[in-house]
């Protein structure tokens, strides 16, 4: 399956993560870029708050779970 194929099934993610969302891309390039595949299928993620893949809120974290409506969602400044 190609990778823009698999993208479009899954679809973009256009509402802001959250601030505490953290990416291994964050330490390579240094920004969250939400069109690149592999951060959009929130793989490699974090939440620097717990520093794990659970966020405060004890459910799993990704650049498509943290976003607004989620109890601990802080917006970004």
């Amino acid at each position: 399956m190609s990778e823009l194929k698999l993208y479009e099934e899954r679809g973009a993610v256009d509402q802001p993560a959250c601030v505490h969302l953290r990416s291994k891309a964050m330490c390579v390039t240094g920004d969250m870029n939400p069109t690149d595949i592999d951060e959009a299928c929130d793989n490699h993620c974090w939440c620097n708050k717990t520093q794990h893949v659970f966020g405060p809120d004890d459910s799993l974290v990704g650049r498509s779970k943290c976003v607004p409506g989620r109890d601990c969602y802080c917006e970004t400044r």
